[in-house]
């Protein structure tokens, strides 16, 4: 807002900003980032990483989810194609084949899938897998060169 300013006998108007609080309070910012700077720590962040599993798992399940969308199970190498409403009971049946009775085995299930696969159908399989009860799931990844 300009100020009006008089002097003698015309009127004229002040189109400056005065600049000295600006800087005063840019210098006073100044000095306190200065000062607390070497004073902030740098925060680590503790992230996941792969391969610290407590126990490598006695036996490895792969479900291959095809370009047609179409299910195979393959175990101990072995393929078989399942359908979406069968895979959890071929699972658990796959795994409980090769455990004695009454033994506990330590199973994983690694859904691998075709890089023209829609994403919905790998999230359907895994679904389905986790509401079986089945406990390990996990993705195949195939590193770009």
């Amino acid at each position: 807002m300009a100020s009006m300013h008089s002097r003698g006998r015309g009127r004229r108007t002040i189109n400056e900003i005065n600049m000295v609080p600006f800087i005063d309070v840019m210098l006073v910012l100044l000095i306190i980032f200065m000062v607390t700077a070497p004073m902030i720590t740098p925060s680590m962040v503790d992230l996941p990483s792969m391969g610290k599993a407590a126990k490598q798992p006695d036996k490895v399940v792969q479900v291959v989810i095809q370009k047609d969308d179409s299910i195979e199970l393959v175990s101990e190498g072995i393929s078989h194609k399942q359908s979406l409403s069968s895979l959890a009971g071929a699972v658990k049946a796959s795994i409980a084949n090769t455990s004695e009775p009454g033994q506990v085995i330590n199973a994983a299930v690694v859904i691998s899938a075709d890089r023209s696969v829609k994403y919905e159908s790998v999230v359907k399989v895994m679904d389905t897998l986790q509401r079986a009860g089945v406990q390990r799931v996990g993705l195949s990844v195939q590193l770009a060169p």
